[in-house]
């Protein structure tokens, strides 16, 4: 009788994990994203955020911020925290600064073995550096 008992408990500990697991990592399903207008930036990976002030395509900035607060609204939020604010479970992309562009295209493309899924196949790079966009236009953590 006490192994049943134990049994039971592992079996409901394990279930209760993997629901917890899956219930953490929020929605990823791939929420198609309306680049509007933004110029098309093609398939060779920029290291650089090109809709950043001073950039190539500096003055779409505000437009991809736009875009970028839907795409991330649908995408992102659930495991990054409504406006870029972690909960602490993965990292608050509101501290990434523009040397970090290189880091930030290669995470959301490939994703990792942690949980983050790869985008590259569900979203082009437009909506990954409006993203980016929009994360850099929010308030910085205190």
């Amino acid at each position: 009788m006490a192994l049943s008992f134990s049994l039971k408990t592992f079996v409901a500990a394990a279930m209760f994990g993997l629901a917890g697991f899956a219930i953490a990592h929020g929605n990823v399903t791939p929420q198609e994203v309306d680049t509007g207008n933004l110029p098309e930036l093609g398939d060779e990976v920029r290291i650089e955020n090109p809709f950043r002030e001073g950039n190539e395509f500096g003055e779409f900035n505000t437009q991809a911020a736009k875009i970028g607060e839907s795409a991330y609204a649908g995408n992102c939020a659930a495991c990054h925290g409504i406006r870029a604010m972690s909960g602490g479970l993965t990292p608050d992309l509101r501290e990434l600064t523009e040397w970090d562009d290189e880091y930030y295209i290669g995470r959301v493309m490939n994703g990792t073995d942690r949980g983050m899924p790869s985008w590259k196949k569900s979203m082009d790079q437009n909506a990954m550096w409006a993203i980016r966009t929009y994360v850099e236009s929010l308030p910085k953590p205190e």
